[in-house]
This record gives C-alpha cells, sequence and structure tokens, in this order.
C-alpha cells in the first residue's frame, strides 16, 4: 500500500485535494458526504471540511437568490451565471428544490433550466433536495457552499426553493441576498415586510421587458419609497432597487457591478471576515441544537419513553402536549 494511502485509510485528504484542484468527481463527492445524514459519515464530513477549512485563498463572493415561485429564479441565474462566465469568473449554483415527500430528492430539478451553466467546463451545478428544512435552504446548504469556495469559484450562487416570506434562513449563510419580485410587489409589501424583504440588501424587478417594462419600472420606484421607511433603522439604509430582464439581458450589469464593487469594499476592509464569524457562531449553535436533537433521538431511554408516550396519545389516554413534556421529564441521556 502507497504510504499516502496509508497515511489516509478513508481518502479525506486526496478527496479534499481533488476538491481544491477543481476536480468535478470530487466537488460533487464531496457536497454528497457533507450532505449526508447517515451517522457512519458525520465524522468523515467533518474530516473532509477541516481538510479543506485549511486553504487560504480569497474568499467567493456567497450570494442568495429567494423570490416567490414563478419569479424566475432559474432564468435570472441563467443569465446572471452566463454573464459572469463571459467575464472569466467560475461559477457555482446551489439551486435548492421542494423535496420529494416519496424519495426525499429534488422535485424540479432546476439543472435544466441552467442548460449554458450546466454544460460549461468553468461552472457547476448542483440541484439539492430541501430535505424538509425550513427557510428555503437545504440543511447543509452552508458545508455545501464551504466545498465549492475551496474548489476556486468565484461567485457562489444559491438559489432557495421559493416559499415566500418565511424565506429567511439564507440571510445567515450568504454576503449578499437578492430577492426577485414580480411586478405589483409594491402592493405586497405589508404582507410580507417581516420577512426576506427586510433583510435583503437588493430587490430586482423581473422580467421588466417588452410590454411589462413601464409596470417593472413603476413598481421599482413603489418599493424605493416604502424600503426608505421600512429600512429607516437599518445602518446600511435601504436595500438597492434594480428593474432586469433574464430574457433580455437588461439590468444584469448593473447588479453584477453593485455586487462587484460592495464585495471588494468588504473584503479589504475586514467586513466580510467579520460578516463570515458571525454566521459561523450563528451556524454553530444550530448545528449544536441539531446534534442535541440527535443523540437524544438515539438515546434508548428516550426511546422507550418515545413510543410509550406516542401509544398514550394513540390510545387517547394523553394529550400530544402533555405527552411531550412527559417524555423528556421522564428520560434523560445516559452517561
Amino acid at each position: 500500500m502507497p504510504d499516502d494511502a496509508k497515511n489516509d485509510p478513508n481518502g479525506l485528504r486526496a478527496l479534499a485535494d481533488g476538491v481544491r484542484q477543481s476536480n468535478r468527481r470530487a466537488i460533487a463527492r464531496a457536497i454528497t458526504l457533507v450532505e449526508s445524514h447517515r451517522d457512519e459519515d458525520l465524522d468523515a464530513a467533518s474530516d473532509l471540511l477541516g481538510f479543506l477549512g485549511s486553504d487560504t485563498r480569497k474568499p467567493a463572493l456567497r450570494l442568495g437568490i429567494s423570490g416567490v415561485p414563478g419569479v424566475g429564479k432559474s432564468t435570472f441565474l441563467e443569465a446572471f451565471g452566463s454573464y459572469l462566465l463571459r467575464r472569466g469568473l467560475r461559477v457555482a449554483v446551489l439551486a435548492i428544490d421542494p423535496s420529494s415527500t416519496v424519495s426525499g430528492g429534488s422535485v424540479l430539478g432546476d439543472k435544466t433550466r441552467m442548460a449554458t451553466l450546466a454544460s460549461s467546463d468553468q461552472a457547476f451545478v448542483r440541484p439539492t433536495p430541501g430535505a424538509g428544512a425550513s427557510g428555503g435552504i437545504s440543511p447543509r446548504t452552508r458545508e455545501a457552499m464551504a466545498v465549492l469556495e475551496a474548489a476556486n469559484f468565484d461567485v457562489v450562487l444559491v438559489e432557495t426553493i421559493g416559499v415566500g416570506q418565511s424565506e429567511t434562513a439564507i440571510h445567515d449563510l450568504v454576503d449578499y441576498l437578492l430577492l426577485l419580485v414580480l411586478t405589483g410587489a409594491g402592493d405586497e409589501l405589508q404582507g410580507i415586510k417581516r420577512g426576506v424583504l427586510e433583510l435583503a440588501n437588493g430587490i430586482a424587478v423581473t422580467k421588466a421587458d417588452r410590454d411589462n417594462r413601464e409596470r417593472a419600472e413603476s413598481a421599482a420606484r413603489e418599493l424605493r419609497s416604502a424600503l426608505k421607511i421600512l429600512h429607516a433603522a437599518r445602518p446600511a439604509g435601504p436595500a438597492t432597487v434594480f428593474t432586469c430582464s433574464a430574457l433580455e439581458n437588461l439590468g444584469i450589469a448593473e447588479i453584477w457591478s453593485e455586487l462587484e464593487q460592495g464585495h471588494r469594499e468588504r473584503v479589504e476592509s475586514g467586513a466580510l471576515e467579520q460578516l463570515r464569524r458571525d454566521q459561523g457562531v450563528l451556524w454553530y449553535e444550530r448545528r449544536v441544537q441539531e446534534e442535541a436533537i440527535r443523540r437524544w433521538l438515539q438515546d434508548p431511554r428516550f426511546q422507550r419513553a418515545f413510543e410509550a408516550q406516542r401509544q398514550a396519545v394513540a390510545d387517547g389516554r394523553t394529550t400530544p402536549f402533555a405527552a411531550a413534556r412527559a417524555t423528556f421529564g421522564s428520560s434523560e441521556p445516559e452517561r
């Protein structure tokens, strides 16, 4: 057996090297590993991320794309990503899809709507099932992003599922959140002002082409006025409002110019590093909660209490609320 293989029996260092060399098969394998929820893969995923984390390259721009279904997220990403490719940048896309309740896999398959990106050697498109996670993202989106950044992509785009105003978890993952809205979004402001609209760094009114262009410009003006009130107390000020057309490639360059300048300023000032650290702490706390739940579920005492209380609910002997409290009251993790 070669010395390298002896020192790396699980092949994780070799896999990390493949990711850093932008080997597409290695990237796909690495993302599959870090997305796995199997107990036997958790330690390996942690080790792999540790190997990749030692890389000190220029940070990629992490951009979240959110919006309601039908707003044209995949179409926008195809046009936007293609524009970046023409500028010589390497682009990765994580397309978070609703999960099938039968197979657990992606339902929509957004990769089929990004033909140019999917076929380019300088791009990588990964459809990922949301796996029932809240907030419009996958439970392992952050880890998948780390793999892609280590693979030397300049821009990592995350397309959320598109569930509406509760889709805010993406804000804690990315450097910049772009919300896509349709014409008429100004009328919907009251319904979503405490959701993702409040967190967005930029808002783009889509499909601003042909006979819809005037309506899109009108919607953008309404949003700018409303955001001055909504974001009055935000230090960064109101979100920037754009109009764009993926069909006619209008507004794409302006959006990228804003993103590129902001990213450069954040890197130079150290603000990006602080943002990443703050996000890291937040996701550490969430991972601790996830790990605590996983360990509780595997604990024999909890399992016995759980089964007993579930049967009690099924028999009508107790309420779900009382049963939940009794389950934890009658079991403690074994040490």
